[in-house]
């Protein structure tokens, strides 16, 4: 089994490599390859797209590289791979983003991407730091994975889902903030789940070992 961990010159991609390397050799689930080559992406049998900064020049610096997301959108949308958006890359998921300007996303599932606004305005974003997760919804990745455990987080924009299934789970920050979105053969973590220590590294496990 091959896990492609898509490299598109949108963030520090060591971490997450070293997470999803160390679960695959624990659960046996095969390579984990970093790469940018759409032949690569469009032989993967599950695709991880991270994503750090603003949602435009994410989805800018994918865009720019020729062919590799119409070969993540082959696999995931005509040939059911399973696939897990990080952060931006989970926000790209949704509809439109707000960050500075109108940005369409992939529109896999339907929501927007808007701005943290706590109730409490003592509360600073970005949203930074450890939260409690509360699941909404069940979902095989989320297996072993309770409401308190907990995530790390660094963001300032999360997705309004369209549809209260595809939200799977939200934190609590002076109001609710989605977590981690799902639907069919994708899933999306706003928070670091190679950062996430315990909980995190059992969604990576999860993953790699998720046959929908």
């Amino acid at each position: 089994m091959l896990t492609a961990l898509v490299d598109y010159d949108s963030g520090n991609l060591h971490s997450a490599q070293k997470a999803f390397e160390r679960m695959a050799r624990e659960a046996g689930a095969g390579e984990v390859i970093v790469t940018s080559d759409p032949d690569v992406v469009a032989k993967a049998d599950r695709i991880v797209l991270p994503g750090d900064g603003a949602f435009p020049a994410c989805k800018a610096h994918l865009f720019d590289h020729t062919g590799l997301f119409e070969a993540i959108e082959q696999q995931v949308t005509h040939n059911a791979r399973p696939f897990m958006g990080i952060c931006i890359g989970m926000q790209m998921m949704a509809t439109t983003g707000h960050e500075y300007t109108d940005t369409s996303g992939f529109d896999w599932i339907g929501g927007d991407v808007v701005h943290i606004d706590p109730a409490d305005k003592t509360l600073k974003v970005p949203h930074m730091g450890w939260n409690d997760l509360i699941i909404d919804n069940p979902h095989p990745v989320l297996d072993g994975i309770q409401t308190g455990d907990h995530a790390y987080f660094v963001h300032s924009y999360h997705v309004r889902v369209a549809n209260p299934a595809h939200r799977l789970a939200h934190v609590d920050y002076a109001g609710d903030i989605t977590a981690i979105i799902g639907r069919d053969t994708m899933i999306g973590c706003q928070f670091h789940p190679e950062k996430s220590q315990a909980a995190g590294l059992r969604i990576i496990a999860n993953f790699l070992a998720w046959k929908p």
